[in-house]
C-alpha cells in the first residue's frame, strides 16, 4: 500500500516521522503497516498511535481535536488554507525544542528531514553558509564556537540541522535546534 502524498512533507519514511509499525490505528483502528512517530498536540496520550492515511484526510485531527504542528510559528502572509493543510493534514517531525516549519516564496516549504554534517554535505552542501549565519544571527554563537557547532551538526543526538525545500525556488530553507 503506498503512503498518502504529503505536499509538504514529501518522504515522511526518510525524515523519520512515519515507520514501519504492526500497530494499529487509533483512530481507524486498522493495521496499515505504518505509524506516525512525530509530535501529536492533543488530550489523549497518542504518541506512535496514528497512521498517515488519518493523518492525510484529517480523520485523525478530527477525532482527537489533535495538531501535528504549531500553527502559532507561521508568518501571517501564509494562507490560512496552507497552514491548515499542514497543522492538521501533515506529519509533524521531533525537534530538540519546538519545531518550526519554515517558510520561502509566500508559501511553506516542504520539510525534508533532520541533517548532521554527513547529510549535509552529501546532499545539501549549499546551505552550510545559511546554516553558519543561523548560527551566528539567530543563535547568538559566533567564532570558534559557531564552526564547532557547525561541525558537530548531528541528525540523531544534536544538535540537528533542520532542512526544507522551497516549492518555488532553488532554496533550501534550514535552522539548528539543540537541547
Amino acid at each position: 500500500m503506498d503512503l498518502p502524498t504529503f505536499r509538504y512533507h514529501p518522504d515522511p519514511l526518510a525524515s523519520g516521522s512515519i515507520e514501519r509499525s504492526d500497530a494499529t490505528c487509533a483512530c481507524c483502528n486498522q493495521r496499515r503497516g505504518y505509524i506516525y512517530t512525530g509530535p501529536t498536540y492533543c488530550e489523549d496520550e497518542i504518541d506512535d498511535a496514528l497512521c498517515p492515511w488519518c493523518i492525510a484526510d484529517g480523520s485523525a485531527a478530527k477525532k482527537f481535536d489533535a495538531s501535528f504542528t504549531d500553527p502559532a510559528g507561521f508568518p501571517d502572509e501564509i494562507a490560512k488554507e496552507i497552514v491548515d493543510e499542514i497543522v492538521y493534514r501533515t506529519p509533524g517531525f521531533n525537534a530538540w525544542q519546538s519545531e518550526k516549519w519554515l517558510t520561502c516564496c509566500g508559501d511553506a516549504a516542504a520539510f525534508l528531514g533532520p541533517a548532521g554534517q554527513a547529510e549535509i554535505r552529501a546532499r545539501y552542501p549549499q546551505i552550510e553558509g545559511a546554516l553558519m549565519a543561523h548560527i551566528v544571527y539567530e543563535l547568538g554563537i559566533s567564532g570558534a564556537e559557531a564552526t564547532r557547532m557547525l561541525k558537530t551538526l548531528d541528525r540523531d543526538h544534536g544538535p540537528t540541522a533542520y532542512v526544507f525545500a522551497c516549492r518555488h525556488c532553488d532554496n533550501k530553507p534550514a535552522y539548528v535546534d539543540y537541547l
